[in-house]
C-alpha cells in the first residue's frame, strides 16, 4: 500500500509540477487574449492523425443507435400485427409506442451532460451501451403492448444521453479545423443508422415475427462500442479539469502525432490558459450554482437561447414525424412497397448529410442554415399542395384503402425528397454543434437543456402528428410545419452566429455583447489575419 501510495503522490507532484510551469508561462505568453489553442501550429497539423479518425469512428457508434433506433420503429409498427394482443395497433397504441422513446429520450438527456461533468464523457457514453442492450432485448421479446412500451423508453434514455454526450466528446477531442466535420461524422452516422434501420425493416417485413429482429439487432453496434470504448481517451479538458496534465499532454500529442514536443507543450499551455477562469469557476461552485449561472450570465443565457432555439427548429419543422410515420404515411397515399419508399428518403438524409460533411467547416455553420432553410419550406409548401389535390375526393383527409392519384403522390414523394435534403444539409447536422456554444464551466448543463429542448420538442411533434393530420388534414399540418420552419429561418437569420474555425474556449467572445452575428464575423477575421501573420 506504501509503494502505491508513494506512486499516486509521485504523479500528483508531477502533474503540479507540470501545471506550474504552464501557468508560469502563460501569463507571458500571447494565450491570454481572444485567440486560443487553435491559434498555435503545430508540424502536419492540416494532416488528420489515424487516432483522431479511430476516436471519431468508435464515438460516432452512439450516432449509429441514434438513428437506428429512432428510425426501425417505422417498419415494426406495420408488421407487429397481433403480436403485442390487439388484432391491430391503434393510432393511439402508435403513438404511444413511438413518443415513449422520445420520453426516455428527454430524461436521459435532461442529466446526461451534467452527469458527463462529474463522471466523464466516455463513461457515461458506457452507460448509455448497457441501456441500449437491455432496451433492444427488452423489445424482441416483450408479448404486450405496455411491455413494448417500456422497453421503447429504456431505448430512449439511451439515445437521450448519446445524443448529448457523443458531440460534446468528439468536439472536446477534434482539432479546431475540423470539429464541425467531426460532429457531422456522428450525425452521417445517425443517417446511416436510419438507412440500414429501413434495410432490415424491408429484410424482415415478410416474415413472421421479423420485427423482433428489427428492434433486437440494435444491441450488436452497443456491445461493440462498449468494448471500444475501453481503449478510448477521456477529454483532455476533463483531464485539466482533473489535474491530470500529463495524461492531457499524451492525448493531445496522439490528436496531432505529426507535432513536436515543444508545439505540443503550446497546445497543452494555450489550452490551460483558456480554460483556467472555467475551472476556477467550476471548483468554487456547486452544480446547482452553476445551473443558475447559466441563466444568470449574459454570455451564458445568449448561448443557451441560441443552442435551445436550434434544437428547438430542429424538432418543430417536423422531420422526425416522416422518419417515425413515412412508412404509414406512404402507404396511405397508395404505394405498394411502403418501407422501400422510406429507404428512398432516409437514403436522401444520408447522401446530403455527406454534403455537410464535406462543407460544413468551410462554409460555415450560418451560412449553411441561411441557404438550406428556405428549401425546407418549398418542399413542406409543395406537400401541401399536393395533399390538398389528392385528397379533394376523400374530404382533405387521408382514408385507407381509397385509391389516390398516382401524379399526386409522386409529387408529394419528389417534395419530401426536396425537404429531406434541406435538411439533411444544414437543420440536421448544424444543431448538434451546441456544445462549441458554452463555456467548459456550463457545457454539459448547457448541452443537456439543449438536448432536452430538442426531446421535448420530438415528444410534441410525434405525439401530435397523427392528431394534427386528422383534425387540420394533411394540407394543414404540412403547412403548419412550413410556417414553424419560416419562423425558425427568422431565428437563424437575427441570432445565430459564425462559429466555424473557432476554438471552443473562442467562440465564448462572441457573445459577450449580444447574439454576436457581427462579433463572429470580426473575431474569425481577426483570426486568419492572426495565422497569415504567424506562416509569413
Amino acid at each position: 500500500m506504501d509503494t502505491v501510495s508513494n506512486a499516486s503522490d509521485t504523479f500528483k507532484a508531477r502533474d503540479a509540477q507540470y501545471y506550474e510551469d504552464i501557468t508560469g508561462n502563460t501569463t507571458a505568453t500571447k494565450f491570454t487574449g481572444e485567440l486560443s489553442e487553435a491559434t498555435v501550429g503545430a508540424e502536419g497539423e492540416e494532416r488528420t492523425s489515424w487516432f483522431v479518425w479511430l476516436l471519431v469512428a468508435c464515438t460516432s457508434i452512439s450516432g449509429l443507435l441514434f438513428g437506428y433506433d429512432t428510425g426501425v420503429i417505422s417498419g415494426a409498427l406495420i408488421t407487429i400485427g397481433d403480436d403485442l394482443g390487439p388484432a391491430e395497433l391503434s393510432s393511439g397504441q402508435k403513438e404511444l409506442i413511438t413518443s415513449s422513446t422520445t420520453l426516455g429520450a428527454l430524461l436521459g438527456g435532461l442529466v446526461a451532460g451534467m452527469l458527463s461533468d462529474v463522471l466523464g464523457r466516455r463513461p457515461v457514453l458506457g452507460v448509455a451501451d448497457v441501456i441500449f442492450i437491455g432496451g433492444a432485448i427488452g423489445q424482441a421479446v416483450c408479448h404486450t403492448v405496455w411491455s413494448m412500451i417500456g422497453g421503447r423508453f429504456l431505448i430512449g434514455i439511451g439515445v437521450g444521453i448519446a445524443s448529448c454526450v457523443a458531440p460534446v466528446y468528439i468536439q472536446e477531442l477534434s482539432p479546431t479545423r475540423l470539429r464541425g466535420r467531426m460532429i457531422v461524422l456522428n450525425v452521417v452516422m445517425i443517417t446511416g443508422g436510419q438507412v440500414i434501420a429501413y434495410a432490415i425493416d424491408a429484410a424482415f417485413a415478410n416474415m413472421h415475427g421479423g420485427w423482433r429482429w428489427m428492434v433486437g439487432l440494435g444491441a450488436v453496434p452497443a456491445g461493440l462500442q462498449c468494448l471500444f470504448l475501453l481503449f478510448l481517451p477521456e477529454s483532455p479538458r476533463i483531464m485539466i479539469v482533473r489535474e491530470n496534465y500529463e495524461a492531457a499532454r499524451e492525448t493531445m500529442a496522439r490528436i496531432y502525432s505529426y507535432a513536436t514536443p515543444s508545439q505540443i507543450d503550446l497546445k497543452v499551455e494555450s489550452l490551460v490558459a483558456a480554460v483556467k477562469q472555467n475551472i476556477e469557476i467550476t471548483r468554487s461552485t456547486t452544480l446547482l450554482q452553476r445551473s443558475k449561472l447559466i441563466i444568470t450570465n449574459g454570455v451564458n443565457r445568449r448561448a443557451l437561447i441560441v443552442g435551445c432555439g436550434m434544437q428547438a427548429f430542429q424538432q418543430l419543422c417536423g422531420f422526425n414525424t416522416l422518419m417515425y410515420y413515412s412508412a404509414t404515411l406512404f402507404k396511405e397515399i397508395g404505394f405498394d412497397q411502403p418501407t422501400a419508399v422510406g429507404l428512398i428518403v432516409s437514403g436522401t438524409n444520408f447522401l446530403f448529410t455527406l454534403i455537410a460533411l464535406k462543407y460544413i467547416d468551410i462554409v460555415g455553420r450560418r451560412r449553411i442554415m441561411v441557404w438550406s432553410a428556405p428549401g425546407m419550406i418549398i418542399g413542406l409548401v409543395l406537400a401541401s399542395i399536393a395533399f390538398h389535390f389528392m385528397t379533394l375526393k376523400t374530404g382533405n383527409k387521408l382514408v385507407e384503402g381509397a385509391h389516390y392519384s398516382t401524379a399526386w403522390s409522386a409529387i408529394v414523394l419528389v417534395a419530401m425528397i426536396f425537404y429531406v435534403a434541406s435538411f439533411a444539409t444544414g437543420l440536421g447536422n448544424v444543431p448538434w454543434q451546441q456544445g462549441e456554444l458554452f463555456g467548459l464551466e456550463v457545457r454539459g448543463i448547457g448541452t443537456s437543456l439543449a438536448t432536452t429542448t430538442n426531446w421535448a420538442c420530438n415528444l410534441l411533434i410525434g405525439a401530435t402528428y397523427l392528431s394534427l393530420m386528422d383534425r387540420i388534414t394533411p394540407t394543414g399540418a404540412f403547412g403548419f410545419y412550413a410556417g414553424l420552419c419560416l419562423l425558425g429561418w427568422l431565428f437563424v437569420l437575427a441570432c445565430f452566429p459564425e462559429t466555424a474555425g473557432l476554438s471552443l474556449e473562442e467562440v465564448q467572445l462572441v457573445f459577450r455583447h449580444g447574439f454576436g452575428v457581427r462579433e463572429s464575423q470580426r473575431l474569425r477575421a481577426q483570426k486568419q489575419e492572426f495565422t497569415r501573420g504567424e506562416k509569413a
